[in-house]
């Protein structure tokens, strides 16, 4: 079994998306937890507002069969992928942490969104304060502890499913 953490997030109605995600990873996922959810303005263009939350599971998948399954759970929603990073999505599942797995260069895994933003990293510290970042060698704890990222920018929202 591996500990997954993974990011969500959506600004395109976000509560109905949101929630299909949530309740196919809990019927998946029976071990799964959910951090509070929390809303911000979207991060490098223009379009409404974010809702994120981190969400941690055992797996035995492992991580490109799970990433098929995350892009998968997209899909359902109707998530569209055009290319571009920054633009307004129905949702986005990132996986955050594969165990305590680095498999850059290749994949993206630990996230380095998780020390660029704090709509990532403060959920994230929620769920898995001790959790060791298998680059840093600190708790997710730790890191949200010293990170200079505006706490401010993110505010508490509410999901149906949560």
């Amino acid at each position: 079994m591996t500990k997954v953490y993974v990011d969500i997030g959506s600004n395109i109605d976000r509560d109905t998306h949101i929630c299909a995600c949530v309740q196919q990873l809990r019927k998946d996922f029976p071990d799964i937890v959910f951090s509070k959810a929390y809303e911000s303005k979207a991060e490098g263009f223009v379009g409404d507002d974010f809702i994120n939350l981190s969400a941690g599971f055992d797996t035995v998948m492992p991580y490109d069969e799970l990433r098929a399954y995350l892009k998968n759970l997209e899909r359902k929603q109707n998530r569209v992928r055009n290319g571009e990073k920054f633009v307004s999505r129905t949702v986005d599942v990132d996986i955050l942490l594969f165990g305590d797995e680095i498999l850059k260069p290749k994949r993206d895994v630990p996230r380095a969104e998780i020390l660029k933003f704090p709509f990532v990293l403060y959920p994230l510290a929620e769920i898995a304060a001790d959790v060791i970042h298998p680059e840093l060698k600190k708790t997710i704890a730790e890191i949200a502890q010293d990170s200079e990222l505006d706490r401010s920018s993110i505010w508490s929202a509410k999901l149906t499913c949560l």
